[in-house]
């Protein structure tokens, strides 16, 4: 006989166990502090640098998360390559470590439907993330407020939070992938290695190699053209998409992320910073990508776990 209830009895369940596991556990202690130690040296580097800076400044607090200070990277770079760690981290045996316990065919004989686990564990690790990283930027803004001594306006406090937004929906994007890839792989050590792969192709080789693909696709094509198609293909990369959002929301007196045209030019030769909503509107498609790339890669492991077998 078909079970009673709907498809999402249990979610709450699933959700709130995940959860509890991931926080308590010890992968999740080394990739905070791995995420911690890191921001932290980059954040002393920044505000090394932002002291020596002029204070009439309007953005100065957003300095702290875009300023670099050799041979340390920025915080926001720092981010753009660990947060897909900890996604990668806490997804990759989400399913195919059921699978090895052999806990996965008695979970699903209880009141649990396949729809409630993957969403639950689903939301749990993307939870999870959300707290670290919101903890993180209480963290980092209590620091600057003690050591610059200037507290974040209204509209930088917003463009704050609005670059955490965005962070945790990249976050989403790489645990998507990491699911997808545990559902696929029984073996945790091969989706670890293909998610990790994966990653690091999107990360470090794709954007170096979309203007090449562009140009060979359009040998005869004019340089403007070229240059279009390469920042296209580049944009195929979760990386890159992150990178240019934050490049808008972070940077008020960002224009344009493609080609600059004339009519953009107006009020940029005095530095004049656009406001929130314009820049939010600037980077509208790419916050737009991370999202639809999200839902792609939840909805293909969605599928891919629904017909696979679960065998006692």
């Amino acid at each position: 006989m078909p079970r009673e209830g709907t498809p999402w009895q249990g979610l709450g369940i699933v959700w709130l166990k995940e959860m509890a596991d991931h926080l308590s556990s010890a992968r999740m202690r080394v990739l905070e502090w791995l995420v911690v130690l890191t921001a932290l040296a980059a954040l002393y580097g920044a505000i090394q640098s932002v002291r020596a800076t002029t204070a009439e400044d309007p953005f100065v607090f957003l300095k702290l998360f875009t300023t670099a200070q050799e041979p340390l990277p920025s915080f926001v770079a720092f981010l753009g390559f660990l947060v897909p760690l900890m996604a990668i981290g806490l997804g990759f045996d989400a399913v195919n470590g059921e699978h090895n316990r052999r806990t996965l065919s008695r979970i699903l004989s209880q009141p649990i439907y396949r729809d409630a686990l993957l969403f639950g564990k689903f939301l749990a690790a993307l939870a999870t993330l959300a707290i670290s990283l919101v903890t993180l930027w209480l963290l980092v803004i209590g620091i600057g407020l003690f050591l610059l001594g200037v507290p974040p306006g209204g509209e930088e406090t917003l463009r704050i939070v609005a670059f955490l937004g965005v962070t945790v929906v990249y976050a989403a994007v790489w645990l998507a992938f990491a699911m997808l890839a545990s559902i696929l792989f029984r073996s945790a050590a091969t989706a670890a290695l293909v998610t990790l792969g994966f990653w690091l192709f999107m990360t470090a080789i794709w954007p170096a190699l979309a203007p090449a693909v562009a140009q060979a696709a359009m040998p005869s094509g004019d340089p403007a053209g070229v240059l279009v198609a390469g920042q296209m293909l580049g944009r195929l990369s979760p990386a890159t998409l992150f990178g240019e959002t934050v490049l808008a929301i972070l940077h008020p007196a960002t224009r344009t992320l493609g080609p600059v045209y004339i009519s953009q030019l107006q009020g940029a030769v005095m530095g004049a910073p656009l406001p929130l909503g314009d820049s939010l509107l600037l980077a509208w498609p790419q916050i737009v990508g991370l999202i639809a790339a999200t839902i792609l890669l939840f909805a293909a492991g969605y599928v891919v776990f629904q017909r696979q077998e679960v065998r006692a």
